[in-house]
């Protein structure tokens, strides 16, 4: 009903569901709800990260063509595409221009995306809190086009195989991989 809409900033992404829209489960705890964002320099060139929220396991990769739409859609896609299915519930994502591929994603995955309401950051916390520990091996600042993709593969295991008291000391890697075992 338009009196629930959200106003956001990014007018230009069509058919946007807001999070006061999703489903009460996808509250964290289960498995399969995401959440993704991108680190971005001054020069717009991004890392896409994905946080599943229930185990805080980590998949980032640079993006080539830094924020124009199609290409984190296709990043996205062929990330967690390996997902698919009965463990790939939701994604969160904030109103950024380059998520307005949102329903190409959706469709090719089989997945509901939400979009946070604007200047929310903390309604996806998780992979917020997971950007500043990738800040700790990428700081605000460096030009992400110098950052390999091989220490971005290493910055994504350190980050997965670090202990998390949320998960009685066990690993996102650890956790995530239980059900793909």
């Amino acid at each position: 009903s338009p009196s629930r809409r959200h106003v956001t900033k990014a007018p230009g992404i069509r058919n946007r569901v807001s999070i006061h829209e999703r489903p009460k489960e996808a509250d964290g705890r289960r498995f399969g709800d995401w959440e993704m964002d991108l680190i971005v320099d001054k020069d717009g060139n991004a890392i896409l990260t994905m946080i599943e929220r229930s185990t805080n396991f980590l998949i980032m990769e640079k993006l080539k063509h830094g924020k124009k739409a199609m290409p984190p859609a296709k990043t996205v896609w062929r990330l967690l595409m390996p997902y698919k299915g009965e463990h790939l519930k939701t994604i969160t994502t904030d109103n950024g221009s380059e998520f307005a591929e949102h329903e190409w994603m959706a469709r090719r995955l089989g997945v509901d995306i939400y979009f946070t309401d604007a200047y929310s950051s903390w309604q996806k916390g998780a992979v917020e809190n997971t950007n500043k520990l990738i800040r700790q091996y990428i700081p605000k600042g460096t030009d992400i086009s110098t950052v390999t993709d091989k220490r971005i593969k290493m910055i994504q295991a350190k980050i997965n195989r670090r202990p998390k008291e949320k998960l009685n000391f066990s690993t996102p890697k650890q956790e995530f991989y239980k059900y793909y075992a």
